[in-house]
């Protein structure tokens, strides 16, 4: 049977691959979910707590150096003879077995690695070498057990040169160990940046596949809609031509191309039609003109040839009407089809209007809460803000306000970028504006606190899958000009500042806003005296990632500071301009990757 391409079949296509787009788009995001979920698993319940009981054992052994000097010189029993016991008996064996439970997944958690053999070989080593340290500090111990032992000379010299001495073997087994861990523990802190930035890369080719499938989508509609229009309208109206004509007795001079589809089956009923009409008419010359003996193939059995042409007539305008009805009820239903992917075309074109109005207003309602120049101005006379969102809104955003006698100004990173970017900023200004208005401004650390503390209440969800979080980087700066300081406390991003031409770094705290727990770390406070001609700047990650140059790689951090070394002493106005041009070239041709931000001010 041969295979026909119908008119049913085309639609069915078009549809087909519109399904088959957004299946695709659900597939990926639907595996980037559950590869995101594993490693988020990975960081959270391996990674991150290997790195804390390495941490914690190499504070260990640094305590146990200091409680076996106190015992070397405390004769009678202390608090921290009766620690160091502690620490041997008891809270080193809990500290190793829970090591080797993470190393060596003796939980059986599903999905859990173990550690790689090379951290499994070195941290057996370590506690190998712990266990002997521990061991010559019992040594300690049992030697200096008595008051009489600590009077005897020779026994007090023989543990002071082990404990104390450079060379003794307590200090050279304490330095071989905590360099062993240092190595272990910046190695596992490296596999925890890896999998973060597994994660990263994960959810940035799921947002390429969603770009794509969201040009794709309505691009594919309009091409299907058009290529149905072109395949169906065009033919019917060549059809409804030569019936139009033939209604008025003009005869078509070509005849209709055959097509494997229902216009196809229209076209040979047409061109049938037409041939037995031309018959017809020589017929009816013929018969005219009196040849009553002309050729004539009948168009039924029952047509004879001896009919009189009056009811030749009859028939064949009765036939005409009968098939022309045909003709109009296919063309009716043709042109339903049409009008219905015209109207469906139609919904597509408007919901995309409306979704990209609704961004455009988005937007208008980002612009409402920065800041107004002429505050900046007011408040920052020499700085500047260079502010460049990758898509129309923003998920970095700057903040500026004034409690007192003090200026508050900060660069955040929020989350994303985009519509869920631009929602996490609105949600980021309006908790910044709270924490300042009910709360006493004590320093930049303390409202950093308080605005994790909000910022976890507020944006943190849980999922089936695990924890998702939402949260933001962020520097923050309060300026007492009176007293000429300047509080800076800092979520991931640093504060850069140039004093007598050399440059500086007040770095941050590497823990964004929105991880709050009780055990939470507190963000730390640092104070700057203010000098003449300081010229201080706060930012986002956007300009130092953004990929260009000769080899499309990454601006970097060093070059950002170069730059700025080079620029610092120029008007603020200049730099500006020089930063935004210098990205500009350096991106080229290539997509902007985030949102881009920079502040700075000066001190004159």
């Amino acid at each position: 049977m041969q295979f026909r391409f119908s008119i049913g079949r085309k639609i069915g296509l078009g549809f087909a691959v519109l399904i088959l787009l957004t299946l695709i788009g659900f597939g990926a995001t639907l595996l980037t979910l559950k590869k995101s979920s594993s490693i988020n698993k990975e960081i959270n319940q391996m990674y991150t707590p290997s790195v804390g009981v390495l941490r914690e054992l190499s504070l260990m052994v640094v305590r146990s150096k200091m409680l076996i000097e106190n015992w070397l010189h405390t004769q009678k029993d202390s608090e921290d003879k009766g620690k160091l016991k502690k620490l041997l008996q008891g809270e080193y064996p809990q500290l190793k077995d829970k090591i080797l439970s993470l190393a060596y997944n003796k939980s059986k958690e599903k999905d859990l690695p173990e550690w790689s053999d090379t951290a499994k070989a070195e941290i057996m080593t370590i506690l190998s070498l712990t266990d002997k340290l521990w061991d010559a500090h019992r040594e300690v111990m049992s030697q200096l057990n008595s008051f009489d032992s600590y009077q005897d000379a020779m026994i007090q010299m023989t543990n002071q040169n082990e404990v104390e001495d450079v060379d003794g073997s307590i200090n050279v087994e304490t330095r071989l160990i905590l360099a062993k861990l240092d190595g272990l523990i910046t190695r596992q802190q490296t596999s925890v940046n890896d999998k973060s930035e597994d994660m990263r890369s994960s959810f940035q080719t799921l947002q390429s596949v969603v770009i794509t499938l969201g040009i794709a989508l309505p691009l594919g509609g309009i091409l299907i809609a058009l290529f149905t229009v072109q395949t169906i309208v065009r033919p019917i109206r060549e059809i409804r031509k030569i019936i139009l004509d033939m209604g008025v007795g003009i005869m078509p001079r070509q005849r209709i191309k055959n097509r494997n589809d229902e216009i196809g089956e229209m076209s040979v009923a047409l061109n049938g039609l037409i041939d037995g009409l031309k018959s017809t008419i020589e017929f009816a010359d013929e018969v005219g003109a009196g040849n009553f003996d002309s050729y004539y193939k009948p168009l039924s059995t029952e047509d004879a040839l001896g009919h009189a042409l009056l009811k030749m007539r009859t028939d064949l305008a009765e036939n005409e009407r009968i098939l022309e009805a045909k003709v109009i009820e296919r063309t009716e239903e043709v042109v339903r089809q049409k009008e219905e992917i015209e109207r469906q075309s139609g919904k597509l074109e408007i919901l995309y209007k409306h979704v990209t109005d609704s961004i455009r207003y988005a937007k208008r309602l980002q612009d409402a809460i920065l800041p107004p120049n002429a505050f900046v101005k007011k408040l920052l006379p020499e700085s500047f803000i260079l502010f460049k969102p990758k898509d129309i809104v923003s998920g970095d955003f700057y903040w500026l306000n004034q409690k007192g006698d003090r200026v508050l100004v900060s660069a955040v990173d929020c989350t994303g970028h985009g519509v869920p970017g631009a929602f996490m900023s609105l949600v980021g200004n309006n908790m910044l504006n709270q924490v300042v208005k009910d709360n006493e401004v004590v320093d930049a650390g303390d409202v950093l606190n308080k605005l994790n503390i909000l910022a976890a209440a507020t944006i943190s969800q849980k999922s089936e899958d695990g924890a998702i979080r939402d949260g933001m980087d962020l520097t923050l700066c309060i300026i007492d000009k009176e007293k000429m300081t300047l509080d800076y406390a800092g979520a991931n991003n640093p504060l850069y500042f140039f004093r007598n031409g050399e440059f500086n770094e007040v770095k941050a705290d590497k823990f964004p806003i929105g991880y709050y727990s009780e055990e939470a770390k507190s963000f730390s406070n640092n104070r700057l005296k203010i000098q003449k001609g300081d010229t201080y700047y706060i930012f986002s990650d956007g300009f130092a990632d953004q990929f260009g140059g000769p080899k499309g790689k990454k601006f970097m951090v060093n070059q950002f500071r170069t730059l700025l070394t080079r620029i610092h002493k120029l008007p603020m106005i200049e730099q500006k301009s020089i930063l935004n041009q210098t990205i500009e070239t350096w991106r080229g041709g290539l997509e902007q990757v985030d949102d881009i931000l920079v502040i700075g001010f000066r001190f004159n």
